[in-house]
């Protein structure tokens, strides 16, 4: 007796012989083109008596077939389910390229898409089994947060919640299928997107700890082709300052953010131990990160904070230039050239031509046929100016001039931050300073001008080492020879302002191609700055002030500010009187600061 085969079940042969043919043979039919398609989509031995359930299958888009699959688990338990709707279990397994187990799974998580927060309670309900029961379904759970078809949450109790991602259900809804998103081959602007939701999720504790570190591993090796992935991959991190680095990274490329504290990146961490043990090596120097320059603590007044950190200057140049963002120090140093107002100057005779002629050097086009021509030559291409003079005599206001006529921002140097109570850091400072207008002049089509204002502290004579301040002499001794060294090796525009050019160490003197004096005006100046500062200051006046006071620009500029307060608060128009009471206040106020040492300069 022969075994019936399934198609015996459903229609007898009837009386076939040898040789004869078999109207059931749907290996027949299969050969045949056009004929009878259904059954090359459902497979072999397909009953035609279930052709209308066939089309019906065949319509259905994969939210139907979990629509069905919920439907079946309202009175089936899983076991059940798998045997009664195994057409659609197949057809969701197959999509997703997951198991018939994680397909009525996942359906019971697509069922509660609109819920943040599906609880293991919630999934029990759904699979008809108590709590404990669950515990036969995790790791087919993991399965599919391996394949990004839901989110796990894990809070501070170790309660577990899942979740389905927009992304999964959006992708469903339009195409049908979710294979995950593309993430080989990313620009650079698409890496740090991706990035930024990476950590996102993982703030938001819907990403773990070893989920977080095998993407973001992934991601930077998918994306070697990037001068970013190329360069934290060369470092040769251990897991843990990898991924800290890729969040520093994110939080200066994506966020602009330089003041990053311990709040900022608590959420890497899994336990408060590791977190603890993190933020005191950063603080404290130890990190490896620190010790190798791609983070560095931020300071107030000279005094380090070990509580707020940035990503250093070398991190930024190196990692971020893709991004457009090299490290240009603190942004409110930078003083954009269309932001400085124009103004009349007025210079003795011969200096006058001396400023025309370098503000004709700096026009770009002019600059660079100069810088070409120097460079051919095996010249050094950079340009450093010193103006001097004293307080007042319009030596800084002249460089924002030169600024603004040539389309130059400044970048803008103070002294004083650069001046710290810690041993090395005040080198580390001024190195920072000059890789920092390296880094813009190298990204930028015009190079901005270097201003060192009040330079006396950084540019004087050399100091004997003497008992008593050995390691302040040698330290600044040491910023001395690091900025004579980057003078050397300039190749944009430094110009640096003095109240003292006589105590100038020799070894700069060389180094500064222009050198300006500026003097206090001559009498037919002091008239234009009066007449500029006062417009309704009668000519005679003017004429009167400049002969009997040798005053400086910045003089006539406080005693013409201080006249425009005593006209909005007494109304009286400008006097005579007391114009003079405050010239003479002002040169026995330049008389008492020349009696101490050094001076306070002004603009």
């Amino acid at each position: 007796m022969n075994t019936p085969t399934t198609q015996d079940k459903f229609f007898p042969v009837c009386g076939k012989e040898e040789g004869q043919l078999d109207l059931f043979d749907t290996d027949f039919y299969r050969d045949m083109p056009g004929t009878f398609p259904f059954m090359e989509k459902q497979g072999e031995n397909v009953p035609l008596g279930n052709l209308e359930q066939s089309h019906e299958i065949d319509d259905m888009d994969i939210l139907d077939h979990i629509g069905k699959v919920i439907d079946i688990s309202k009175e089936k338990d899983i076991d059940e389910c798998l045997v009664e709707g195994k057409v659609h279990i197949e057809h969701i397994a197959g999509k997703l390229d997951i198991s018939p187990v994680q397909a009525v799974l996942f359906s019971h998580f697509m069922n509660n898409f609109t819920d943040s927060c599906i609880g293991v309670g919630d999934i029990a309900h759904a699979l008809k089994c108590n709590t404990l029961g669950v515990l036969r379904y995790i790791k087919d759970c993991e399965v599919l947060e391996s394949k990004k078809l839901i989110r796990c949450r894990r809070n501070d109790h170790d309660a577990i919640s899942y979740h389905v991602p927009f992304n999964v259900v959006e992708s469903l809804r339009e195409r049908g299928e979710f294979r995950g998103e593309n993430r080989e081959n990313l620009t650079i602007e698409e890496f740090f997107v991706v990035l930024e939701r990476i950590f996102y999720e993982r703030e938001n504790d819907l990403l773990p700890h070893n989920a977080m570190e095998n993407e973001l591993l992934d991601l930077v090796g998918d994306n070697m082709h990037l001068t970013f992935c190329k360069k934290v991959m060369s470092y040769k991190l251990h897991n843990e300052d990898f991924m800290l680095l890729l969040c520093f990274c994110h939080l200066c490329g994506n966020n602009n953010d330089d003041n990053i504290g311990g709040h900022d990146i608590k959420f890497l961490y899994d336990a408060s131990t590791a977190f603890k043990r993190e933020r005191k090596s950063l603080g404290d120097g130890s990190h490896v990160l620190v010790r190798n320059g791609f983070i560095e603590c931020n300071n107030s007044d000279g005094f380090v904070n070990p509580e707020s950190w940035r990503l250093s200057s070398r991190a930024k140049n190196e990692l971020l230039s893709e991004l457009n963002v090299v490290s240009c120090g603190n942004n409110r140093n930078i003083i954009p050239h269309g932001g400085i107002k124009p103004k009349v100057m007025f210079y003795n005779p011969g200096k006058e031509e001396e400023i025309r002629k370098l503000a004709a050097l700096l026009q770009e086009e002019n600059f660079r046929r100069v810088q070409e021509r120097l460079e051919g030559k095996g010249m050094r291409k950079g340009f450093a100016c010193l103006f001097s003079g004293g307080p007042g005599t319009g030596k800084t206001e002249t460089a924002y001039q030169i600024a603004r006529e040539t389309g130059r921002d400044i970048m803008m140097v103070d002294i004083s931050e650069t001046k710290s109570m810690w041993f090395g850091e005040s080198e580390k400072r001024i190195k920072e300073i000059f890789d920092d207008y390296r880094a813009v002049v190298d990204g930028c089509e015009i190079a901005p001008i270097l201003l060192f204002n009040e330079a006396d502290a950084v540019i004087g004579k050399r100091k004997e080492a003497s008992e008593g301040s050995r390691s302040i002499d040698q330290t600044e001794n040491t910023i001395q020879n690091i900025i004579l060294q980057e003078m050397e090796n300039l190749s944009g525009i430094l110009i640096a302002t003095t109240n003292m050019a006589q105590n100038m160490d020799n070894a700069f003197e060389r180094r500064f191609l222009y050198k300006i004096v500026f003097d206090k005006p001559g009498a037919d100046g002091r008239k234009g700055i009066w007449k500029t500062m006062l417009p309704d200051l009668p000519d005679t006046d003017a004429a009167e002030l400049s002969r009997r006071f040798e005053l400086s620009g910045g003089q006539i500029e406080n005693i013409a500010r201080k006249a425009e307060v005593d006209d909005i608060l007494g109304g009286g128009g400008l006097s005579m009187d007391a114009l003079a009471r405050y010239c003479r206040d002002e040169l026995q106020s330049d008389i008492s600061t020349a009696k101490r040492i050094g001076f306070s300069g002004d603009r």
